[in-house]
């Protein structure tokens, strides 16, 4: 009960709302759709030198198949928030369940790259960006109290399939070629279908309804639309600064799990010692997940002076990636993989954790939606820069080094947030006031475009 008290301090201002219940079966879903999403992923490094092989193609072209995978994740997540809004959150992930496995099914037929770009990249991207974002925000709406740890529990799945996918792809590859390999992951992504229709319908509250007598119907359409994705948010210093920072991280964020085997091999270590270095980091990684979630629903400390931490210490262990394999020393290699599976876990749950401090519970859903499709371009740029920085140094060190670089660059922005050096959470702002005036600012300005509309 002691513990209860250092909680209330800091979140004193948040409701208390639901704590569990069918919540935890969210999680569950969470979990499963989670491993599919991120966890597959990250694994998909092990196809990295058998599509160099076959294509014969450079890094930099080979990694644009990840980078749009992952864009088109957070591209399309305002879409998957906006239509949750708009319609039903279940029928969404359901649908995204199913691109997500066509996308690698049509994958496994490719002749050449622009077949996986559109394939593996757009289409199962597409499917990621309706199923992430809406499996988040029904979670965090079904917690309070105990947000960070159903987040970490949800999200550990990403460190154990990361655990178990590499040497499992490595032995479908090795069994069946990589089209047979990504033709059993398009089964395996389908089973996101399912987790989708665990989520119970709710009624969300409805955009505010136009006047048809005295408001056009482009302007009422164009309202509509902004009250669905919370176009509002973009207006607000706090929510874009934190957004700048958590995209300058996601440069960095998951070159690793890109580059990391192609590095080992490169080194010199065999094949199953280099998927077994990103199981390693997985390992870590669900540990961190989980510990994450549990210390940070203590309360004794800020969400984002722990995210800071954690940023911080992710970076550096990704610049010690390259620097612990230049003796040779394979142990050396293993020990910073788990330093850095560990950190790359704890902070990705607080990341999501910190939004309904900055934006309120009832907006997270749009929050999530333009946080995701703001970091998309860190996302599509990442990987391609550390494939170029690749190819024209002619090893990976360099790659790493600027990797690490970003996510310290992160944490010297979210320091940049009004009241970031308080040892309290300041209260999010006002809905009723503050934000019906951004709102206000922002209709004024779709009149304008609806005089373009209907001129």
């Amino acid at each position: 009960m002691s513990n209860l008290k250092p909680k209330a301090e800091s979140r004193s201002y948040e409701a208390e709302g639901p704590d569990g219940g069918w919540g935890w079966v969210l999680v569950a879903a969470l979990f499963v759709s989670t491993s599919l999403v991120f966890g597959l992923m990250r694994s998909l490094g092990i196809f990295f030198v058998e599509f160099m092989q076959y294509f014969d193609e450079s890094a930099q072209a080979i990694s644009w198949i990840s980078s749009i995978g992952l864009a088109s994740q957070q591209f399309f997540s305002p879409l998957g928030a906006a239509l949750c809004n708009a319609y039903e959150t279940r029928m969404v992930v359901m649908t995204g369940g199913f691109l997500a496995g066509l996308g690698f099914i049509l994958a496994s037929q490719a002749t050449c790259l622009v077949h996986l770009y559109l394939s593996m990249g757009a289409i199962s991207g597409m499917g990621w960006g309706l199923v992430f974002t809406p499996m988040v925000a029904t979670v965090m709406a079904n917690f309070t109290r105990r947000r960070a740890l159903a987040l970490g529990l949800g999200f550990s799945s990403i460190g154990i399939s990361s655990f178990a996918f590499n040497p499992l792809f490595q032995l479908l590859v090795e069994k069946y070629a990589w089209r047979g390999a990504i033709l059993i992951l398009g089964g395996l992504s389908l089973n996101i279908v399912p987790c989708g229709a665990l989520i119970r319908p709710q009624r969300r509250p409805k955009a505010p309804k136009a006047d048809s007598e005295s408001r056009p119907s482009c302007s009422s359409l164009l309202h509509r639309v902004s009250s669905y994705l919370e176009l509002s948010l973009l207006f607000e210093r706090p929510y874009m600064t934190y957004t700048l920072g958590v995209t300058l991280l996601n440069v960095g964020y998951f070159v690793p799990y890109f580059h990391l085997v192609a590095h080992s091999r490169q080194t010199g270590f065999s094949e199953y010692q280099a998927a077994f270095v990103m199981s390693a980091a997985g390992a870590s990684d669900i540990l961190g997940r989980v510990f994450s979630g549990w210390f940070s629903d203590l309360g004794h400390f800020r969400l984002i002076h722990l995210l800071s931490l954690w940023t911080t210490l992710a970076g550096v262990f990704i610049m010690l990636l390259p620097v612990s394999t230049l003796s040779g020393s394979y142990s050396a290699l293993m020990v910073v993989s788990l330093l850095y599976g560990f950190c790359s876990g704890t902070l990705t749950s607080v990341i999501f954790a910190v939004i309904p401090m900055i934006v309120g519970v009832e907006r997270v859903m749009g929050a999530l939606g333009l946080l995701q499709l703001i970091e998309s371009s860190a996302g599509l740029l990442g990987t391609p820069l550390s494939g170029f920085l690749k190819d024209v140094t002619g090893n990976y060190i360099t790659s790493f080094l600027v990797a690490g670089g970003f996510l310290i660059l992160a944490t010297l922005t979210f320091a940049t947030l009004p009241h970031y050096f308080s040892c309290t959470d300041p209260p999010p702002p006002q809905r009723r006031s503050h934000q019906d005036n951004k709102e206000k600012d922002l209709h004024s300005e779709l009149e304008q475009m609806n005089s373009l509309c209907t001129a």
